[in-house]
């Protein structure tokens, strides 16, 4: 598509651009199909991208940050959708992870993690999801009991972004299961924590270069001083992050679903069919167009939303509904061009397939639509 003004950023945010655009197009996407294929990323990689100050941008400098906006990381996300790029998994450990120790962290354990995060020499997941429970958050099964100046966890978690990689992982389990939501806690785990131990690299139908894994906690003693925040707090911190981990699909899902566009539009000037383009065909010509429409209420609205967030003033509901938009909108857009590109569109090394099976899981993870609309819903009727 043709770029449209983005009065959000700045000439900085676009000199900023131009050199994550560069590290995408010569350091990812010429690796990427092989990263496909080992079902992951090399560390290299991680460490490369802290080198170039692309990870943990908006945190501050005091904690080992570059004192930046958020804008950066998502120009970093922007990027990454823009080539096709699964993996590295950069958003999640910016965005996501870094807020909660920043947020809840105590200031040795900030010191002991963050600037190593930044530097891209840790790599960092959160584990949230379990075999019985996913969107229930509050009826998580893994625990977590007080002894001395120490938690013995115990229980299982799966498909951890991450999770194979990562060396810091922020863990949602129950100290107090009699209190439901309200005795869930946050702990800190490292790797090589003696009864934490890795599952194998689960096999998903997309997102291949991201490596996504089981966990398992058997008595893991976590020093006390690797909770976050206060005991029974948990699911309250995770309800207050949700919404800028929907933002974030939201910004990745809208560069995805614009990149598959430009890839078709690309095709259908250069494929023939019955002795002329499949662009000179009116059916082609009519689902581009609307399709650059819905891209276009898209951008609008993603943008929206971010200058929301950055103004403190995106609430759930707001989130919710950039999420469901934003993950259905991928969803459509790359299975519209999927079908231009015909049978071609149905091969893996085709850009398109890989794009159509990534944007599948955009609906589920982060809360599945279902739960978005019960959201949206919840607030229209019950709150009036």
């Amino acid at each position: 598509m043709n770029p449209t003004p983005r009065p959000l950023f700045s000439t900085e945010h676009d000199a900023f651009r131009a050199l994550v655009r560069r590290f995408c197009e010569k350091e990812i996407a010429p690796h990427h199909a092989a990263w496909e294929e080992a079902h992951g990323v090399p560390r290299a990689v991680w460490r490369r991208a802290g080198e170039l100050g692309l990870l943990g941008c908006w945190l501050p400098e005091a904690q080992g940050g570059h004192g930046a906006d958020l804008l950066f990381d998502m120009i970093v996300a922007e990027e990454l959708g823009r080539i096709g790029a699964t993996g590295p998994g950069f958003a999640l450990h910016s965005v996501i992870v870094m807020p909660y120790l920043t947020a809840h962290a105590a200031p040795a354990l900030q010191r002991a993690l963050l600037p190593a995060m930044v530097r891209g020499e840790s790599i960092s997941a959160i584990a949230m999801t379990e075999p019985g429970a996913g969107s229930d958050l509050a009826g998580m099964r893994t625990q977590a009991r007080r002894d001395g100046d120490h938690y013995v966890l115990s229980g299982q978690k799966t498909f951890i972004t991450n999770g194979h990689n990562a060396d810091v992982i922020v863990v949602a389990c129950k100290t107090d299961a009699s209190q439901g939501a309200h005795g869930v806690s946050l702990l800190v785990v490292q790797d090589g924590m003696a009864g934490f131990t890795r599952g194998r690299n689960l096999r998903k139908i997309g997102q291949h270069a991201q490596d996504t894994a089981e966990l398992f906690f058997d008595n893991v003693r976590v020093p006390a001083d690797h909770l976050l925040g206060e005991e029974g707090k948990g699911f309250k911190y995770l309800m207050q992050k949700l919404p800028q981990e929907r933002l974030l699909i939201s910004v990745q899902c809208q560069a995805r679903a614009e990149a598959a566009f430009d890839w078709t539009v690309q095709y259908v000037q250069e494929r023939q069919a019955f002795r002329q383009r499949l662009a000179d065909f009116q059916n082609t010509r009519f689902k581009l167009g609307a399709l650059a429409a819905d891209l276009a209420a898209g951008r609008a609205y993603c943008d929206q939303l971010l200058a929301r967030h950055l103004a403190g003033e995106l609430d759930a509901v707001g989130a919710a509904a950039g999420k469901l938009w934003h993950s259905e909108l991928l969803g459509r857009v790359t299975d519209e061009c999927l079908q231009l590109f015909g049978g071609y569109g149905y091969m893996h090394e085709y850009p398109i397939a890989r794009a159509w099976s990534d944007a599948r899981i955009e609906r589920i993870y982060g809360g599945t639509s279902e739960i978005m609309k019960e959201i949206i819903a919840r607030d229209l009727l019950d709150g009036r």
